[in-house]
């Protein structure tokens, strides 16, 4: 299956003070995480939605090879823009059989969770992690035929209320751990005090 990794980085930060994927976690910035668990997934294709912060993300992060990075102009009109603009990119080069969107503040996304919603059995259009009993549908892998569900995302909340508009369309894959988001200086040192949880289990 022909996939595309796109990674939403162009969010302002406003409340955590300073260019937040940029932050130090474990020795890498907060979006390298992202990026190196997109790739030991085996996803070798990558957009990234930057915005205002382009140019300094761009000259911090040492890229792979796939990464293509695209500009946001408007980030401050929510994460949907740049949902829009990361799938219209990925599309551009060569139509892929599905997209996985992740978010680039969410630096303990897992490669062995990438690789459940790549391997998952079924068809569904919409392919998710649950983290135990907790609803937090990230990083969401879209198949061909839901790409245009981008369409109905609006404002800052992404994809999360178009998907619990369409649950017929959603498959979830049970998995243990969590994915937090890194939105204030107080998330990132909780993430600094625990131990990274490593394995998943398949329903």
């Amino acid at each position: 299956m022909s996939v595309v990794g796109v990674i939403l980085a162009a969010g302002s930060a406003t409340r955590f003070g300073g260019v937040k994927v940029l932050a130090d976690l474990d020795g890498r910035p907060i979006l390298q995480h992202v990026l190196d668990a997109i790739a030991a997934a085996g996803i070798k294709r990558l957009v990234v939605v930057l915005g205002d912060a382009a140019g300094d993300i761009e000259r911090t992060i040492p890229w792979p090879p796939g990464a293509h990075r695209v500009r946001n102009p408007h980030p401050e009109a929510g994460l949907a823009g740049s949902l829009r603009i990361g799938v219209e990119a990925a599309r551009g080069d060569g139509e892929p059989e599905a997209i996985l969107v992740a978010l680039g503040d969410q630096p303990r996304v897992r490669p062995d969770v990438i690789r459940l919603l790549l391997a998952a059995p079924d068809a569904a259009p919409v392919i998710v992690p649950r983290y135990g009993d907790r609803s937090n549908p990230n990083p969401v892998l879209l198949r061909r035929v839901a790409f245009a569900l981008v369409d109905e995302a609006t404002g800052d909340r992404g994809l999360g209320p178009v998907l619990r508009a369409h649950p017929d369309l959603v498959r979830e894959i049970p998995v243990e751990g969590d994915n937090p988001d890194v939105d204030l200086p107080a998330d990132l040192d909780r993430l600094r005090e625990r131990i990274r949880p490593t394995r998943s289990r398949v329903p």
